[in-house]
């Protein structure tokens, strides 16, 4: 089934990097270490690049399911369980993105309550971050495709930061190497699906690409990319942090800030954290997007009114999550919805469309 989308809405292929690459790098790259060292030790590295390996299979296995289907996953859903069932079926998906919403935007609010204003309300953060994302939602894709890519360009001046910490590493901290088990990396490579967790929107965005077949080499140059900074960012804070030390710091990555001196700031923590809102402002804006866009093509709701509703949800759903219990409590919660779409519905979903279209295939022969 073919997509209709308007030729000035589509994006073109390389496009794709930006997008992708900023629902994988967000609001976990400031604490993932402590997670994945509670299984694995200082192993936990090696998790972390089979983690990110892995994930080229299911990217692989989410164009094929595209393809197939000749659009994005709604249109998956009813090529292999009818328009009702594939309606239904696509509907759960709304709520995982507005709880992704929620989960992304109350634990970047924790952040700044903790570190620079603790009487910061969480409401009122809220409305204006939400007044912005529905502003740049209802500019289309395109105008998200921006924000991602000015979400890119202009953080990435923190990777230089972290060279500050370098004098003060111990490399010899992750030996010796291999000392955990099989089964305490695969442990630790799942406390990773919620920091990698985002690609999937590729199923979303397929019917918007501008020759997608192009786009694929954009797509896995992203993971690789999230891959490896990921993979520096962790033997960076294992060589910093003794494991008893890494324990006790919820945010490994701010607080390697803290050694960061220049003459003009004292505090680069807090210059971090501004620019952090840049680094989040697409996941959250591309997560409205998905949400709004299943809602318009399951229930021919206009896509803007699908975006004040779940505008609305958030505002009102965010200010029940209050303690750090309650935040990592729902931050747990996502990883494990997030690990079973990723490595368990989408490979589902592969396996059943090819079966459908083979036995399609077969149906028209006879």
């Amino acid at each position: 089934m073919e997509q209709i989308v308007p030729e000035k809405a589509k994006l073109s292929p390389f496009l794709v990097f930006f997008l992708i690459h900023k629902m994988q790098v967000g609001i976990g790259v400031l604490g993932f270490q402590r997670i994945i060292a509670v299984t694995a030790g200082y192993d936990a590295w090696i998790a972390v690049i089979i983690s990110g390996l892995i994930i080229h299979i299911i990217l692989w296995m989410i164009y094929k399911i595209a393809e197939t289907a000749d659009g994005d996953i709604m249109t998956a859903h009813t090529v292999v369980f009818g328009n009702k069932m594939g309606n239904l079926i696509s509907l759960p998906f709304v709520i995982y993105f507005l709880l992704i919403i929620v989960s992304v935007l109350r634990s970047f609010i924790e952040v700044i309550q903790v570190w620079v204003f603790p009487d910061l309300s969480t409401f009122w953060y809220s409305l204006a971050f939400c007044c912005l994302a529905t502003y740049i939602v209802f500019g289309g894709i395109r105008t998200i495709t921006g924000v991602a890519f000015f979400g890119f360009v202009l953080p990435a001046y923190l990777v230089f930061t972290f060279l500050f910490t370098i004098p003060y590493t111990d490399f010899r901290n992750l030996l010796p190497i291999f000392d955990h088990s099989i089964k305490d990396l695969v442990m630790a490579s799942y406390h990773m699906s919620f920091s990698y967790s985002g690609y999937m929107i590729l199923l979303f965005l397929y019917p918007f690409i501008k020759e997608p077949q192009k786009s694929k080499k954009w797509s896995h140059l992203a993971v690789l990319l999230a891959t490896i900074a990921y993979t520096f960012l962790t033997i960076l804070t294992f060589a910093y942090f003794s494991e008893g030390q890494l324990q006790k710091n919820i945010w490994p990555t701010l607080t390697m800030w803290k050694i960061v001196e220049m003459p003009f700031v004292e505090r680069f923590e807090y210059i971090g954290i501004a620019t952090w809102t840049i680094v989040l402002l697409p996941n959250f804006c591309i997560s409205f997007w998905c949400a709004s866009r299943i809602i318009k093509k399951v229930t021919n709701l206009k896509q803007k009114y699908g975006v004040l509703i779940i505008s609305m949800i958030v505002l009102i759903s965010i200010n029940f999550i209050k303690t750090r219990e309650q935040i990592n409590s729902f931050t747990d919660y996502m990883g494990k919805m997030g690990f079973i779409i990723d490595y368990g519905y989408i490979p589902l979903l592969f396996f059943l469309i090819l079966i459908v279209k083979r036995v399609k295939k077969k149906y028209r022969t006879s």
